[in-house]
């Protein structure tokens, strides 16, 4: 089955109507047990004309794929950032409360207000603000719509970046191969070595 290649047809039909600048924003690191939650958001508006060659949902790319779309996206966007909540903030917050401290992160990050965000999915995490942008969710927009896709993927290769050296400090838990998911060697670890600071204490560990 061939891979999902994302379109600019919901950014364009969104610039149709009048919208000046639109966002992706995506979620990495939602199911993990260690680590933060992290969100990716990438705003283009009606100048962009193509999308990069190339990209897809982080998922559906290699490591070594992912990496190199950074730059391209970067360049690609009319702004980009990623915001995060610690496993401290999951824990005191649950997962989506704190999906939507990183989104509001990102967004203050992001340097340029956007008029409209696109989620993926069916659920928003994000609160609409009465002078703030307007939500919309699409299903499986990281895999068919440009500027969500584009936000996963730098939402993953950052975050894996930060899981690979965090493994330096905790290398009994494989960070720098399962990323902080819930992975045998994991698991296994933390039957033998207990928990850190960056471990989601109130998700069943595995212990």
């Amino acid at each position: 089955m061939a891979r999902p290649v994302p379109t600019l047809d919901t950014e364009r039909e969104l610039f149709a109507s009048g919208v000046r600048i639109v966002a992706g924003m995506d979620e990495v690191g939602r199911g993990a047990i260690a680590g933060p939650v992290m969100i990716g958001v990438v705003a283009v508006d009606a100048n962009v004309v193509t999308v990069p060659e190339g990209l897809a949902d982080s998922k559906l790319m290699t490591a070594k794929r992912r990496e190199a779309m950074v730059p391209t996206v970067h360049e690609w966007a009319v702004a980009y950032a990623t915001g995060s909540a610690t496993a401290a903030e999951v824990d005191k917050f649950g997962i989506m409360a704190a999906m939507s401290l990183a989104g509001s992160r990102a967004l203050a990050a992001l340097g340029v207000k956007p008029d409209i965000i696109i989620l993926d999915g069916n659920t928003s995490f994000l609160k609409e603000e009465q002078d703030g942008p307007r939500i919309i969710t699409q299903v499986k927009a990281d895999q068919n719509c440009a500027c969500v896709s584009a936000a996963s993927v730098i939402a993953k290769v950052e975050r894996d970046a930060l899981m690979t050296e965090l493994h330096e400090q905790f290398p009994h838990y494989g960070w720098n191969g399962n990323k902080g998911y819930g992975a045998a060697v994991h698991t296994d670890a933390i039957k033998t070595h207990g928990v850190t600071d960056l471990h989601r204490k109130s998700w069943n560990l595995g212990v």
